[in-house]
Order: C-alpha cells, then sequence, then structure tokens
C-alpha cells in the first residue's frame, strides 16, 4: 500500500484527542495527505457498532461479545476506508486500533492477549499498523483528567473501576515491549506540547 497506517493507543485520559487535533493541523501546514479516523468508529457500519459498544446501558455485555463486536467495527472500517485510502496514496491516523483491543479484552477482562490477537488478524487479514503511539499515563491522572472535562464523551469504558484501569496501562506497556519496533511509548505525564511534539516528530520520522 502507497500510505502509512499510524495508530494511536492510550487508556483513558492520555491525552490522545488533543494530540490528534495538533499533529492534524501540522500535517496540513506540512501539505501531508492524510484522513483522521477512529475506532471503534470511522464508517456508518462502524459508527452504530461503537453506539452499542460504548452505551452506558449496556453493562450486561460479555466480554467476548464485546470482542467480537469491536473485531467487526475494525473490520468494515478497514476494508470501507482505511484500504481504499492507503492504496490512494494517502496516509491514515486511527484513534485506536487492535492494540486497544488486546490490552482491554484480552487483558483488563481476561480473555487472554494471545487468543484476541489471533481474532483480530482473522478479522484484518493480518494487517498491522505502520506506527502505533502510545500514550502512556497513571490511570489516576487519566481518570482525573476525564472528571474535569466537561465537554468529553463519558462512556461505558470510563465507568470501570480504577485496577481494571491500571490493567490496561500493564498490558500496553507488554505490549510496547513485545513490538518495539512498531510500537513507541510517548510520556504522556509530560506538558501537552512536549508530548505533541515528540508524537508529531515521530510520525514525520515515519512518513518521510
Amino acid at each position: 500500500m502507497k500510505g502509512k497506517f499510524i495508530t494511536f493507543e492510550g487508556g483513558e485520559g492520555s491525552g490522545k484527542s488533543s494530540a490528534l487535533a495538533y499533529i492534524s493541523n501540522r500535517l496540513k501546514e506540512e501539505g501531508i495527505p492524510f484522513v483522521l479516523t477512529r475506532e471503534p468508529g470511522g464508517t456508518k457500519i462502524s459508527e452504530e457498532i461503537r453506539d452499542i459498544i460504548l452505551d452506558k446501558a449496556n453493562t450486561e455485555m460479555d466480554p467476548m461479545t464485546e470482542a467480537l463486536l469491536y473485531a467487526a467495527a475494525r473490520r468494515q472500517h478497514l476494508v470501507q476506508l482505511v484500504y481504499p485510502k492507503l492504496n490512494e496514496g494517502i496516509n491514515v491516523i486511527s484513534d485506536r486500533f487492535l492494540d486497544s483491543s488486546l490490552a482491554y479484552q484480552g487483558g483488563a477482562r481476561g480473555l487472554g492477549i494471545q487468543k484476541i490477537y489471533d481474532l483480530n488478524l482473522y478479522a484484518t487479514d493480518g494487517f498491522l499498523p505502520d506506527l502505533t503511539l502510545l500514550f502512556d499515563l497513571d490511570p489516576e491522572t487519566g481518570l482525573k483528567r476525564i472528571s474535569a472535562n466537561e465537554n468529553r464523551e463519558v462512556n461505558r469504558l470510563d465507568l470501570e473501576k480504577l485496577n481494571f484501569h491500571k490493567t490496561v496501562r500493564k498490558n500496553f506497556l507488554k505490549l510496547a515491549q513485545k513490538f518495539p519496533k512498531r510500537i513507541k511509548i510517548i510520556d504522556a505525564s509530560l506538558t501537552p506540547e512536549q508530548v505533541r511534539e515528540e508524537a508529531f516528530k515521530a510520525i514525520i520520522d515515519v512518513l518521510k
């Protein structure tokens, strides 16, 4: 594929969204072709699946049902948006991708990282990002940021207990150790300016 696929990962409140907004503006200034998307979502069908997954009323959702819904939304997203754009030579930057399923459903939900990895490789035909930025932040700090931000969407995953989010972080860091060539850790406890600049530099290095 002609374009590059870059994903942003991290726990709740880690600052991915503000970094994405900043990087989008910088890439526009540089004249670099790209589209910004998100998971679950990005296309009509995937957004509808997102509504089901994150609905605060769906507290009885089975963990494997959750994992399968994420994989289904991911497949549709790839086929309908990501693959076509990459084939056109347009870079794609996605807020979350496969690694979130590994950390959340595979790790924190206890389904097993390898099992969820295999499930998602089946859904994506083995497709992986060219670069993944992991915004690493202590969950307590991240959840405080969410509480302080009145404009942020509060979804079902935000309502999980602190230990759940600590387990998510631990598993993200395990993934970074497992895939060091693909996953770059960004220290999200730094100032917003430092975080954004470090993330932008990592992306430019891949796109050049």
